[in-house]
């Protein structure tokens, strides 16, 4: 007998962007969102202050002209203003688009001129780039400086053919009151671009149901566990992925939000911390070690900090153990991508893992954690067949679910795409449990005479020794296998560290055909804007170190 499915009778309501802030301004109308200001000074005021704001900047757009679906691009840190910006671009029907100031100019006009953003939001510290860059923006109608009025520097942009406004402007004197749309959910709401090495970014273009649903999961305790009780700093800026998407998490949990504005400093992560009892933080690992070393040279502290929820890089065993031994801090790792949302794994700081042995613990903790309700995720072969999650294979790392990205923006190139998977370009190892191990990117991995040597893996277990403050490994040419792993060290301050002290430590612990075939020491990495080690620019440099020095 055949069946028919029936439907429910339930009311159809779409998930919008805004209502996420209406939200938090009717349920914790006084919980602060706290600004280290350009202007040098602390801005602080409640959800129920943002939101009512939110609203006369949604007037103060729609008086420009700005109609749903137009891109608004902003080049700008984070900030009460950005925020605000977020929320009110989505809900009138427009798209919000973030751009890196960090990269190149050209590529950030290439950005702004393939997303075809109309009006472009910028705090003063741009201003420069801005001018640099607008006669080849071809369809921005005009500019909105992010600061107060009465520090708009005069003649502002007096050379750019641009409408140019103030922000404080827009919305001074709007009603306190907007009466938003109903937006379909599926409606794009963000435009976020890779911040690509290579070629040209791509862009992600995320709706509105997928960034409420992001959000949900985000606060929840498989994710970020945020609560009313914690106070977060994300240090990941609002230009990178939506800051991993806190400035919409924080909301629905009632979360207290700190914005550290142009601030990227161990002083100000400390000061910050201590002045408002950060007790989680979002960032990178250099982020977090750029902290370490400054609390290690003033020997201060941060004891509100409870954890540090790192992604965006593989997590270093050296600093789980230090942020654990030095500070009592939880190292929590997450993974993601531009593509993903970005949020799919973490590792919370569950009675499960604390109960477990520090080693495993450890483990655990350099690991990018198990996937949250509402994504899948598998490893495959060459073939896109699914392989075994044994904790030893290695396969590259696919997943799927209600916030992962189904193609790039005005692109029709789905060979990323497989099959209904993102192919995320992370060989990676899921065990038994479902913890999943970045173990390298497939063009980051060194081919050694036929077999594959993990980068990663080595400079986790370098990153150990007392003496490293940051571990990186690139492929160089070898005469004979083809490539040899190459260890660049950069050295803790008043330690002296050779060669053999570094392959004496190595020893036992990786295969012996592993062996870096040379190490050598440097005062800094190169990272891009958001704190990724550039291998691309290693290996343009340091490619043929072992074929000139091979006696």
């Amino acid at each position: 007998m055949l069946t028919t499915e029936l439907t429910g009778n339930m009311m159809q309501r779409p998930l919008q962007i805004i209502d996420m802030l209406r939200y938090a301004a009717e349920r914790y109308p006084n919980t602060e969102i706290v600004t280290r200001r350009l202007e040098g000074d602390y801005h602080r005021y409640g959800y129920q202050t943002c939101y009512q704001r939110t609203c006369q900047l949604a007037h103060g757009l729609k008086a420009l002209g700005i109609q749903p679906g137009e891109r608004i691009a902003s080049l700008a840190w984070n900030t009460y203003r950005h925020m605000e910006l977020y929320y009110a671009v989505s809900g009138i029907g427009a798209v919000m688009h973030t751009v890196n100031p960090r990269l190149f100019e050209d590529q950030i006009a290439w950005i702004l001129n393939h997303a075809e953003s109309t009006w472009l939001f910028v705090d003063i510290s741009f201003l420069a780039l801005v001018e640099q860059i607008a006669p080849a923006l071809k369809n921005v109608k005009g500019i909105v400086v992010m600061i107060d009025e009465a520090q708009m520097p005069p003649n502002v942009l007096s050379d750019v053919a641009k409408d140019i406004h103030n922000y404080e402007a827009i919305i001074a004197n709007q009603p306190a009151q907007f009466e938003w749309p109903d937006i379909d959910e599926h409606s794009a709401a963000l435009l976020c671009y890779t911040s690509g090495t290579t070629g040209h970014p791509k862009g992600v273009l995320a709706s509105h149901r997928a960034m409420v649903l992001h959000a949900q999961a985000t606060m929840g305790k498989d994710m970020l566990a945020l609560d009313e009780n914690t106070v977060l700093l994300p240090m990941v800026t609002m230009y990178h992925v939506a800051a991993w998407g806190a400035p919409y998490a924080a909301p629905l949990a009632g979360t207290k939000l700190v914005f550290s504005g142009d601030g990227t400093s161990g002083e100000v992560m400390s000061e910050l911390i201590n002045q408002e009892h950060v007790t989680v933080g979002l960032g990178v690992p250099t982020i977090w070690l750029t902290l370490h070393n400054y609390l290690s040279n003033t020997q201060q502290s941060v004891p509100s900090l409870q954890r540090v929820c790192v992604g965006g890089a593989a997590s270093p065993m050296g600093l789980v153990k230090t942020y654990d031994q030095t500070y009592n801090v939880y190292w929590q790792p997450i993974w993601g991508m531009t593509e993903t949302g970005p949020l799919v794994y973490s590792a919370p700081p569950t009675s499960d893992i604390l109960n477990r042995s520090k080693e495993q613990q450890y483990r655990i903790q350099t690991t990018a954690g198990r996937p949250v309700f509402g994504c899948e995720a598998r490893i495959v072969d060459a073939d896109n067949q699914p392989l075994p999650h044994d904790g030893e294979t290695r396969g590259e790392l696919q997943v799927r679910g209600h916030w992962i990205a189904s193609q790039y923006f005005r692109n029709d190139d789905l060979t990323s795409f497989p099959n209904g998977w993102l192919a995320t370009g992370d060989i990676a190892v899921i065990d038994p449990e479902g913890f999943m191990k970045v173990v390298d990117r497939k063009k980051d991995v060194i081919k050694s005479g036929g077999e594959w040597i993990s980068s990663l893996d080595i400079e986790n277990i370098a990153s150990q020794h007392p003496a490293v403050n940051e571990a990186c490994v690139i492929g160089a040419k070898h005469p004979k296998w083809d490539e040899r792993p190459l260890l660049l060290i950069v050295p803790n301050t008043g330690h002296t560290v050779d060669e053999n002290d570094i392959k004496t430590f190595l020893t036992g612990k990786i295969a012996r055909w592993w062996m870096p075939d040379a190490v050598l020491f440097v005062d800094q990495l190169p990272h891009t804007g958001t704190g990724k080690l550039l291998k691309n620019e290693l290996r343009v440099q340091y490619q043929n170190f072992l074929l000139e020095n091979a006696s």
